[in-house]
């Protein structure tokens, strides 16, 4: 066969050409590729074109802010990767050292949800959280059935478990349990409108309690840990906000917010007929059954649930008040939270299990399920945090939340509140925090307050995503269970968005004071 004479093959159409090629260009320029390249190209117009008053550094880190929250925003890389990208931006645009940036993504606040994470994955393997969903759920059942008893019961475990655990792995747990009893019901076209809404209301709120259980602690959202972290990188000599002092707040705060989302949902989507349609098909009999499949509770999750909680134990009373100092005063005040909760996820590979000979209750091939991506984006945020500061770019951005300086004092909660929870809508729990807080730091400075009277409503607000799907992970997979719209998630969450504000609004000035001491300044 003779050789192909290439030369003398026709030249197809250029476009015929980019589209029959392996590579098309056109794919470079649609989808994730598009979102790829917006963020370099985004942070090299920033670079070349923004000048911030002669600011090289503060230019620098906000072109740098720029391609890290589009690829956040976007998802173009995954997430834990953009997390990452600090590593690298950092040093190249000469914001901070490579040592300097490195050591962000370790301290005590990504000890403490390292040791949390060994512990939740310990508590899914031993399937402890079913069986805790179970017999609390059976407890509200109620005989005979009340619809918003049974309602309560799914939310305050919800809630409960949201607490120790990250919201997200919270709703994980819960909502499989939800829409078991859910199942429980012949095709859906066939039921009648009571059930129907009592379907959404069932969705509702075990997403939204996993939001407002995990405001009560540290270790429910990662939020409250960019929090802690951010005020002790900038205000080191000052009192750490410990487990305890945030859960002197957080727990008020959520109780008052679980309830106010009972009556929400009780009001919408529970009506008279509504036990008598429901009670044909679910009793308390279903989840006594579903509990019995467990069978008795071994050795081995009894101890996990002592390891557990003789850390929460250990937690709460590490540091109480300054006239009654906690069991941290012995070691002079030298362990954290973080130490605690790696000391505690340690004793889970040491104690044996008692199932097979020579297992303990955790290995490491069970830790492969370990979130890596929220200890890299918590890392990221607290690299963020500092590169703000360091750059000035705090200074500049500041001014643009220059309008609170005219606020009332008891004006500023509600204010930063909103802007907060607005941001939060649209883009993550974590990032909205991450790109905020810093600058409300700034800004409680030049305005001579104190700075968790505008970092706490900042922080707490951006957890209050309760109107899109988009707006948490917990919402994303109540959705994608079915059974409610965006329609719902609005009406529902835009009534309870007014009244968390306002809790907070009531809380900061009443509360706050005496927590965090916002009366005073620094």
């Amino acid at each position: 066969m003779a050789d192909r004479d290439d030369t003398k093959a026709p030249l197809l159409p250029l476009r015929e050409r980019i589209q029959t090629s392996r590579f098309p260009l056109r794919s470079l320029l649609t989808g994730k590729y598009l979102f790829i390249i917006l963020g370099p190209l985004a942070c090299m117009l920033i670079f070349f074109f923004v000048d911030l008053d002669g600011r090289s550094s503060s230019r620098n880190m906000l072109a740098v802010l720029s391609w890290v929250f589009l690829w956040w925003l976007t998802e173009a890389v995954p997430m834990a990767v953009t997390s990452m990208s600090p590593l690298f931006l950092f040093p190249l645009f000469g914001i901070s050292t490579a040592d300097a940036v490195a050591k962000a993504y370790m301290d005590d606040v990504i000890a403490l949800v390292l040791g949390s994470f060994i512990l939740a994955l310990a508590i899914e393997h031993y399937n402890i959280h079913r069986r805790l969903a179970l017999n609390i759920t059976s407890l509200f059942c109620g005989d005979p059935l009340n619809p918003p008893l049974l309602l309560l019961g799914l939310c305050g475990t919800t809630a409960f478990v949201s607490m120790w655990i990250h919201n997200t792995a919270a709703a994980v747990m819960m909502i499989p349990v939800a829409t078991g009893i859910i199942q429980r019901f012949p095709d859906e076209d066939s039921l009648s409108s009571d059930v129907k809404k009592y379907f959404k209301a069932v969705i509702l709120g075990v997403i939204y309690s996993a939001s407002i259980g995990g405001m009560s602690t540290l270790t429910g959202t990662g939020v409250n840990l960019i929090l802690v972290g951010m005020w002790g990188s900038y205000f080191p000599d000052e009192e750490p906000i410990s487990f305890s002092s945030w859960f002197l707040f957080g727990f008020p705060l959520a109780l008052l917010l679980f309830f106010i989302l009972w009556g929400i949902l009780c009001l919408f989507y529970c009506s008279k007929n509504t036990a008598k349609a429901l009670s044909a098909y679910l009793d308390r009999n279903h989840l006594k059954r579903e509990l019995d499949l467990l069978g008795p509770m071994a050795f081995a999750e009894k101890m996990v649930l002592a390891v557990f909680g003789s850390l929460i134990v250990l937690w709460m009373t590490r540091s109480l008040t300054n006239d009654l100092p906690g069991w941290g005063a012995l070691f002079h005040d030298n362990v954290g939270d973080g130490t605690v909760s790696v000391m505690m996820a340690t004793l889970l590979f040491i104690i044996p299990n008692k199932k097979n000979e020579g297992e303990k209750l955790m290995d490491w091939n069970k830790c492969k399920k370990l979130q890596w991506n929220i200890i890299l984006l918590l890392g990221a945020g607290f690299a963020i945090a500092d590169g703000v500061r360091t750059s000035g770019l705090a200074d500049v951005l500041s001014a643009a939340l220059g309008f609170l300086k005219a606020a009332p004092y008891l004006a500023i909660a509600p204010l930063v509140c909103l802007v907060s929870s607005s941001i939060t809508e649209f883009t993550s729990n974590n990032s909205t925090t991450t790109l905020v807080v810093p600058l409300l730091i700034e800004l409680a400075e030049s305005m001579g307050v104190h700075p968790l009277l505008l970092m706490v409503p900042g922080a707490i607000g951006s957890q209050f995503a309760f109107l899109l799907p988009t707006g948490t992970p917990s919402n994303a997979m109540g959705f994608t269970a079915g059974h409610i719209e965006i329609k719902d998630m609005i009406k529902t969450g835009l009534t309870l968005k007014i009244a968390a504000i306002a809790t907070l609004t009531l809380l900061m000035p009443t509360l706050g004071p005496y927590v965090f001491g916002t009366n005073k300044k620094l």
